[in-house]
């Protein structure tokens, strides 16, 4: 995978070219500054917000509660601010009011699909620049945008300057059984597989003929020979209609997931038949086509090892009061306990 390749599937290169086979977005430089606080890694303090949503919770969780709860108003302590980005916020806005109010955020490559977990409503569905800034603080994916993104690539010139913008989507509920992702090698379609491949879609194996030949049609209609390089990967995705849209571009090699198939099967093209455990290797006519067949081979979700426990989450969130109350408790006591300890071992000798 060269470094031009990673460019090529930028998101403000590839979408001017297929515009009308996408759904629609908007794309807005991203200010250095704000650049940087996406890469600060002190407390995660989200800017951009028009109205305080925990302090609403926490006030109405209050009432009796509050006479037991004794705060420090120790000088040493300090309060942590978010930084505001007035302007940008307004562009923001503006473009998701353009987009009917609801967006789907990413940057140049990646979306932070990492981290919807973070979000109280578990999407990635954002109205405003501090849901923005929620699941791109919390997402590895971004910060791997932002740090390496030429990652894996195998020559050794210098990295290309990248200008990072912030790609808005029109929100738009697409049906996980209905994303698939293509693997185009030397310009021609040779893979297909199911987007999401930890669940068992019975509709993908009743129609898998009519699947392949409609992404196989669209790809050589909209896509083949006019994406700027001949090894690639793209992600579609088939309506309930039979009609095939553009969701993304990825680059054909390591950095991108290839879900039921190998590396080593797609830039070999050795073994590559339908299912993993086919033996009949005969040459096929169309792309090879993979699905969980069944759900006996249903997985678990790859985004599940960047979550965290629950209770941390409503902790962190403001979600839960009284766990927050209990945390503090729980805190003050061990700290109390440790002071006591150490008072003893300083006895005399």
């Amino acid at each position: 995978m060269k470094k031009e390749q990673v460019v090529n599937c930028q998101f403000s290169v590839w979408y001017p070219l297929f515009k009308k086979h996408t759904i629609k977005s908007l794309i807005l430089p991203i200010p250095q500054n704000v650049i940087d606080y996406l890469l600060d890694d002190g407390t995660l303090v989200v800017s951009g917000s028009t109205n305080n949503n925990l302090q609403t919770q926490a006030a109405n969780n209050s009432d009796s509660d509050e006479e037991d709860i004794q705060w420090t108003d120790d000088e040493t302590t300090t309060t942590v601010t978010a930084p505001e980005f007035p302007e940008f916020n307004v562009k923001v806005q503006e473009a998701i009011n353009v987009l009917g109010g609801c967006v789907f955020p990413k940057l140049n490559w990646s979306a932070p699909r990492d981290a919807n977990w973070i979000a109280l409503n578990s999407s990635l569905q954002c109205q405003s620049l501090s849901d923005i800034f929620l699941l791109f603080k919390s997402s590895d994916f971004i910060t791997h945008d932002l740090t390496q993104p030429f990652l894996h690539c195998s020559d050794d010139s210098p990295d290309p300057t990248i200008n990072y913008e912030l790609v808005l989507r029109k929100w738009s509920e697409l049906i996980p059984g209905g994303e698939f992702r293509c693997f185009v090698k030397e310009n021609k379609l040779i893979a297909i597989c199911q987007r999401d491949y930890t669940q068992h879609y019975q509709h993908i194996a009743k129609q898998e003929a009519s699947i392949s030949s409609s992404i196989l049609q669209f790809f050589r209609d909209h896509i083949q020979y006019q994406f700027p390089d001949e090894d690639f990967v793209l992600d579609v995705y088939r309506d309930s209609s039979g009609r095939v849209w553009l969701i993304d571009f990825n680059p054909f090699g390591e950095v991108t997931d290839s879900l039921l198939f190998t590396w080593e099967e797609l830039t070999s093209g050795k073994n590559l038949t339908a299912n993993q455990t086919q033996e009949d290797t005969t040459q096929q006519d169309g792309p090879a086509f993979r699905q969980t067949t069944s759900e006996v081979t249903v997985q678990p979700s790859p985004c599940l090892s960047y979550r965290i426990p629950r209770d941390f989450m409503d902790l962190t969130t403001g979600e839960d009061a009284y766990k927050l109350i209990d945390f503090l408790k729980l805190k003050r006591g061990q700290q109390e306990e440790e002071e006591e300890s150490d008072a003893e071992g300083e006895g005399p000798l």
